[in-house]
């Protein structure tokens, strides 16, 4: 979230306190009819997975979202991801992303996904219930992923993966929209199987007394993450290498957190960009975009230009040679409440119960 939106949030605190306290109640409300079967719903016949948040802000759904579909890879599984698909402007719905689509039509975090897991199929449509049964009807997924499905309880999950930022358990903690940022009061949380924060080690262990105080009460494991560089490649195609043949490089990102990804940049290759340039999250790179940043390097006397893999499937048709992507790769970290349980032995667990639970209520 943007300083002038915190800014504002604080100032018009007396106005917008009370407006939250009223959408609150009405999401209060909301779950409870979902709970009791007066608004409809659709659970789908194989283990469910939604990747969500309790407020808005980057939180690293993608890469957690990009894991599953990798785990499900490694064990043979068919896999489906429904996604709204921000930004996206698909010709039909529901629509099938491919590796070969544009991103305009895809949305460039459906469209990275699609590059990276050709045997996956990521399905746009804000309907995801007309998008899960045609998955289940064309492709009979062993293995179903909610994108950013917290809140979207018309399709029925099995398992809740709710992501937090760090000061969603320090002030930030149940601060409703408009007054904060939270989709859901607190009490939402109750509905989550698990926990995960994007977030260092020793940015968990300062943070472990407030994850104590506010999440125990739960009983639910709590798992860190980052997302780590392996190396860089370059965004028309080619190999990955651990770095480029370059003094000096400028950043371009177009991501909810451009801050993290100037520090990520900086850990990895050992020093600053020369320039970073900022979009908007899920910007819609044009042609005088990649001029403009090709333009500014060159005043700036940088030889390259680096971004995220996110802003990399639109750059991609719109740039010189000089333009690099990270190689990027999830590490998990420091876990509390998990008896020493990692997240993939965890989810490997929390898979095979629900797929044993499922084929006992068919056969039922």
């Amino acid at each position: 979230m943007s300083e002038s939106v915190i800014d504002i949030q604080k100032k018009c605190a007396p106005v917008l306190k009370p407006a939250a306290s009223v959408y609150g109640r009405v999401m209060r409300v909301r779950e409870a009819m979902y709970a009791r079967g007066m608004l409809r719903h659709w659970e789908p016949p194989v283990p469910t997975v939604s990747v969500g948040n309790i407020g808005w802000g980057g939180t690293g759904k993608t890469p957690v979202a990009d894991w599953l579909l990798g785990w499900a890879e490694i064990h043979r599984l068919k896999s489906v991801l429904l996604t709204r698909g921000y930004g996206a402007h698909p010709p039909s719905v529901p629509y099938l992303v491919r590796p070969e689509s544009l991103a305009e039509s895809a949305g460039d975090e459906p469209l990275m996904l699609a590059r990276s897991h050709a045997r996956a199929h990521i399905l746009v449509d804000p309907q995801r219930i007309r998008a899960g049964k045609l998955a289940m009807k064309r492709f009979s997924p062993d293995v179903m992923i909610l994108d950013d499905g917290f809140q979207h309880m018309a399709v029925a999950r099995h398992c809740n993966l709710v992501l937090l930022k760090p000061e969603d358990v320090g002030s930030g903690w149940n601060q409703l929209i408009p007054a904060g940022s939270w989709r859901e009061p607190a009490s939402a949380l109750a509905r989550a199987d698990a926990f995960m924060l994007k977030i260092s080690p020793s940015e968990f262990e300062t943070l472990t007394p407030a994850l104590r105080q506010r999440l125990g009460a739960f009983g639910k494991p709590v798992f860190s993450f980052q997302i780590k560089p392996t190396g860089v490649r370059p965004v028309r195609g080619g190999e990955a290498v651990p770095d480029f043949d370059s003094a000096s490089y400028l950043l371009v990102s177009g991501v909810g957190d451009p801050a993290q990804v100037k520090e990520t940049a900086t850990r990895y290759l050992g020093y600053p960009p020369t320039e970073h340039m900022i979009f908007k999250d899920h910007h819609p790179y044009s042609q005088k975009d990649a001029l403009a940043i090709a333009d500014s390097a060159r005043k700036a006397g940088c030889e390259a230009v680096l971004c995220t893999p996110k802003d990399a499937v639109k750059l991609g048709p719109l740039c010189s040679e000089a333009f690099w992507e990270f190689d990027l790769q999830l590490a998990f970290g420091p876990s509390l409440f998990t008896d020493g349980v990692d997240f993939e032995a965890w989810w490997t667990r929390q898979f095979n119960d629900i797929s044993t639970r499922l084929v006992n209520k068919a056969h039922s």
